[in-house]
């Protein structure tokens, strides 16, 4: 406990799966979390709950990610009543189309890259020139997917927007670590979220992730907060640029 005392983070995707999870996480360790999606209804719904374990700990506030304009009211209206966030999880996702990559459809791809790619990018920079001007340190946290780093039938453009995910946080990285922010990539592999549930429910696709992991099973979002604890704390002071794999050891396979 208190790994994360006295920082304050934005936690974005918050309203469920992966996102609430290491919102609950960053609070356990006695952050400050500002959780963040479209929606405020749900959102408060899931500050209430954290609360009850954590008092005053979660602070839930409604933007769309993909609008740089909201973004940037987000980490104004952060820094201004809280503190210049310490740590961004950047987690907030779309995958709009599921199919063959020759048949997606434009607007699904501008929504992708919207969300996943802008929204990140617009973020990291937000974060990034508040702790710059305050000349602070700091941990940003991108949330990408093993489907970075391989083919992907089927989900090709989310793919390709993760992949962009794990350049940019690189990038990134080398630019901005002189001023003590760290910068990594955390790529899960199958999650049992909302947002995984075509996949987790439909047998035919579950059992292509299961019979090939050598843990021969899914994950669940409460395994990916380890590695997003650590990544936000001072333990990983020296940890920047760097990809971590959660896949239950899927893409060890050959």
């Amino acid at each position: 406990m208190g790994r994360l005392e006295n920082k304050v983070a934005i936690v974005t995707g918050a309203s469920r799966g992966i996102g609430q999870a290491i919102a609950t996480a960053f609070a356990s360790e006695g952050a400050r979390v500002v959780i963040v999606s479209r929606k405020l209804e749900q959102l408060e719904d899931v500050a209430a709950e954290i609360n009850s374990k954590y008092p005053e700990s979660v602070f839930a506030r409604a933007a769309h990610m993909g609008d740089s304009t909201q973004v940037e009211e987000l980490v104004n209206w952060v820094a201004e009543t809280l503190a210049v966030p310490d740590i961004l999880v950047n987690n907030a996702a779309t995958n709009p189309y599921f199919g063959p990559f020759l048949d997606v459809p434009e607007s699904a791809w501008d929504k992708t890259f919207e969300v996943n790619v802008k929204g990140y990018f617009a973020s990291t920079r937000a974060v990034a020139k508040r702790l710059l001007d305050e000349g602070k340190a700091g941990s940003i946290i991108n949330v990408a997917s093993i489907y970075g780093l391989r083919g992907a039938p089927l989900q090709g453009v989310y793919a390709m927007t993760k992949a962009a995910v794990i350049s940019m946080s690189r990038t990134f990285a080398v630019e901005l670590g002189g001023a003590g922010i760290r910068v990594n990539t955390i790529c899960p592999g199958l999650v049992e979220t909302k947002f995984a549930s075509v996949i987790v429910n439909t047998p035919e696709f579950s059992e292509v992730y299961t019979s090939r992991a050598p843990l021969g099973r899914w994950a669940q979002p409460e395994e990916i907060t380890g590695i997003a604890v650590y990544l936000a704390s001072d333990e990983a002071s020296y940890t920047t640029g760097q990809e971590f794999i959660i896949d239950g050891g899927y893409t060890s396979v050959g």
